[in-house]
């Protein structure tokens, strides 16, 4: 499973703004799309939720900005 880690600190257009509530968060973060990692399925022991279709935009362009398509 490929994933965008979580952080605290905003850093520039690769990192979006997750506010609390959003998907299950219990307290806002930052999705860092330049730190893209996979994951092994069986190591995701719990659901947390779906982000809104206007933070998804947000985190997609985050990808694309980091990965270069723009």
């Amino acid at each position: 499973m490929i994933v965008v880690p979580k952080a605290q600190a905003k850093r520039g257009p690769t990192a979006v703004a997750i506010p609390g509530g959003s998907a299950g968060l219990t307290r806002a973060g930052i999705a860092v799309c330049h730190q893209v990692t996979t994951l092994d399925r069986a190591k995701l022991t719990r659901y947390s939720g779906t982000l809104s279709q206007e933070l998804l935009r947000s985190v997609e362009d985050g990808l694309r900005a980091a990965l270069d398509l723009e």
